[in-house]
């Protein structure tokens, strides 16, 4: 079996993105579940339900940092029930952190949102100790787990890879936009990769506009820092496939397209 983790949408270009390409990579690719992490899919920071209903190919929605970004969206969150937020938040903030999910090829997937705490602005708990706490919650009868570490260092993530080794189906990260080069299965049976990339414009800083970044680190000066909706698209994510029977993966992939007005390649 097989699942696609497509790495942070960001904005109106992102959203179209996905919703154009899934079907056809679907149809290539032959996989059968998609995550995706959508915290910057609404005007490059946050989530909104409406945003969202833009990609019904996607199963399950994970957040990170940004999911507050959005005003009204924590009155939204507890009635969309394919949306994660990070586990290891507060037990008070509204949604949920993790949750299992039907496969419509059979079985269920259960999926986990941590965020990690090394570089990043929001507080959060322990996301090993919270890892480890929701293994136990999870039913013995679901075996294929993904995790989405949204976290800024890359130690953290690939001591959060080796920690998990063995325990799910994969840990992938996010939330630096940028697709690393260390997608593999690891010897325990769990695919990982320190960072999924994103679904942004190609010509870009992280998805946003090149000149606003640019004045930003010549000058020193606060400025607004633009979503950049034109030219390309560049679509990433992480194909995982793996035996539903067991949950450990066989293979993991880097997914890499260019989306522009209808054309892919």
């Amino acid at each position: 079996m097989k699942a696609l983790f497509i790495g942070d949408i960001v904005g109106s270009g992102g959203r179209a993105a996905v919703k154009a390409l899934l079907p056809e990579l679907r149809r290539e690719l032959n996989f059968q579940f998609v995550i995706a992490n959508a915290e910057n899919c609404a005007g490059g920071n946050g989530l909104t339900a409406k945003c969202m209903a833009e990609m019904p190919c996607v199963d399950v929605f994970t957040a990170g940092d940004h999911v507050w970004d959005q005003k009204g969206f924590d009155l939204e969150i507890p009635t969309l029930k394919n949306v994660l937020r990070p586990a290891n938040l507060s037990s008070r903030q509204p949604g949920r952190g993790w949750g299992v999910f039907p496969n419509p090829a059979g079985g269920s997937v259960a999926v986990i949102v941590l965020q990690g705490k090394v570089f990043m602005r929001e507080s959060a708990c322990c996301p090993f100790e919270t890892a480890e706490k929701i293994l136990k919650e999870i039913p013995a009868s679901v075996k294929n787990i993904f995790v989405d570490f949204h976290a800024e260092a890359t130690s953290e993530k690939i001591a959060m890879g080796y920690f998990l080794e063995g325990k799910v189906t994969a840990v992938i990260g996010t939330h630096t936009h940028v697709q690393t080069a260390d997608v593999s299965v690891l010897p325990g049976g769990t695919a990982y990769a320190s960072d999924a990339g994103m679904v942004g414009a190609a010509r870009s800083v992280l998805g946003r506009e090149v000149d606003d970044v640019l004045y930003k680190f010549t000058t020193g000066m606060p400025g607004r820092l633009r979503v950049a909706e034109t030219g390309p698209i560049r679509f990433c994510g992480v194909l995982v496939e793996f035996d539903y029977l067991t949950g450990r993966a066989v293979s993991a992939v880097p997914i890499c397209r260019d989306y522009q007005e209808g054309v892919s390649k």
